[in-house]
């Protein structure tokens, strides 16, 4: 089976592309599989390319290349296909539209899965008759803005699968579109089995990562293990991650650590990659989020042996955690209760190796070869489907194409409206 991934940026860091390295490289172990990345900025990708699959791109962003486009005029004219509600469209244009459509148009493949919204669009769009045709969703649908719902409730209708990485956005899908004929199925993320021993449940460390953001609540955890010290001045907290470029939210974290006195308990580490070194030196991992889309760090916490105190927030704690067995769930923002569960495993050496021990188990679930299988299997039944099925789903485009196009006249027009209007506001 020839697989073809879509990706916004192959050459950079962040969870999509991980997962997606993940996975293109387990499914080549078997099958004929790409990465498209639509724009190249940088000679190597920073997270190494994944064996036995090709790697390609649409448009060089390379300063120093041959082939830079950064500076063709097509590129700074604004996407008329990629949608204007998904974030990343400052930096598509009328030079990445056509790109992509030419590559839609000429792929010969059997699968292409687009890796955000926004290129799940375009996959809807403009690829040619024949190809399955999967969204994956590595966010949430609550996540969205409206437009980008209207969007996606438009668009969609023409994929023949979405794939999220929780049940709990599966269902969200389900409930808030009709989409006739498009499977909706809940694959979560893999994170590969670690190179180094588990933890063994004795260093008394705490552990913590993923960006240093508001929505990941560190203000609640350092609070919280300041109860945590006062009960035992033993135990330590270490923070990985970097924050945004005006480096806010280090600078309230750190103001914090020193108004509650926890300069030699808490400790920002900054980023760390890879990270699957620094999960066994401690014996509790925390996870604190108002809300995650899946929760990557409780499974490479699990996985490197780690029981996991997590906020019990959408979308992905709960179908990840097993509470009282592998690990602890807590209510969203209540720094007592987080307090109560960390001292819970903080104060019974037994319970805690005894969870790791669980954790260890449960995450094998999330190895990379269980996820592929199961995305193989969609891919196998959705390619195999009888011809009155495919004759269908050629009718289903056509009327659906039909009803676009009077859309995207209205759309046009409305936004050309707004534009006039905002110029004569400014004026």
């Amino acid at each position: 089976m020839h697989i073809s991934f879509l990706l916004h940026n192959a050459y950079g860091v962040g969870g999509t592309i991980r997962t997606t390295f993940n996975l293109a490289g387990t499914l080549a172990e078997h099958h004929d599989v790409e990465i498209v990345s639509v724009f190249r900025h940088r000679d190597v990708p920073m997270l190494g390319a994944p064996g036995g699959v090709r790697l390609g791109h649409l448009v060089d962003l390379r300063k120093k290349s041959p082939t830079y486009e950064g500076d063709a005029a097509d590129h700074a004219r604004p996407a008329s296909v990629f949608p204007r509600g998904d974030s990343r469209y400052r930096q598509y244009s009328r030079l990445t539209d056509a790109r992509v459509a030419d590559h839609l148009r000429s792929l010969d493949a059997d699968v292409v899965v687009g890796t955000r919204p926004g290129l799940n669009v375009q996959i809807s769009r403009q690829t040619r008759r024949g190809p399955v045709r999967i969204g994956q969703e590595h966010l949430t649908l609550d996540s969205h803005g409206y437009r980008l719902r209207r969007e996606i409730g438009h668009r969609y209708a023409l994929l023949d699968a979405i794939t999220t990485v929780t049940e709990a956005d599966a269902r969200a899908y389900r409930a808030g579109f009709r989409l006739p004929g498009v499977r909706i199925e809940a694959i979560p993320n893999s994170v590969p089995v670690p190179r180094i021993a588990p933890a063994d449940g004795t260093g008394k460390w705490v552990v913590a990562a993923g960006r240093l953001h508001r929505v990941k609540r560190y203000d609640l955890l350092v609070r919280a293990f300041a109860d945590v010290v006062a009960v035992r001045p033993d135990w330590r907290l270490r923070i990985y991650g970097s924050g945004d470029a005006t480096g806010n939210e280090r600078r309230a974290l750190l103001a914090l650590v020193g108004e509650l006195g926890l300069h030699n308990h808490v400790f920002l580490m900054g980023a760390v990659d890879p990270l699957e070194a620094e999960w066994p030196k401690g014996s509790i991992a925390a996870v604190t989020s108002d809300r995650e889309s899946f929760g990557m760090t409780i499974v490479e916490a699990m996985r490197c042996g780690l029981p996991v105190v997590a906020t019990d927030c959408p979308h992905g704690p709960r179908e990840i955690i097993g509470d009282g067995s592998d690990g602890r769930l807590v209510p969203v923002g209540d720094p007592v209760a987080l307090k109560d569960a960390l001292l819970g495993l903080i104060e019974d050496d037994e319970a805690r190796r005894r969870f790791g021990r669980a954790a260890l188990a449960a995450s094998e679930r999330f190895d990379p070869a269980r996820i592929a299988e199961r995305h193989e299997r969609l891919f196998t039944e959705l390619a195999s489907r009888v011809p009155h099925d495919r004759s269908h789903g050629a009718l289903r485009t056509t009327l659906h194409r039909a009803r676009s196009a009077v859309l995207d006249g209205a759309y046009a027009v409305r936004h050309k409206t707004a534009d006039i209007i905002r110029r004569r506001k400014s004026a």
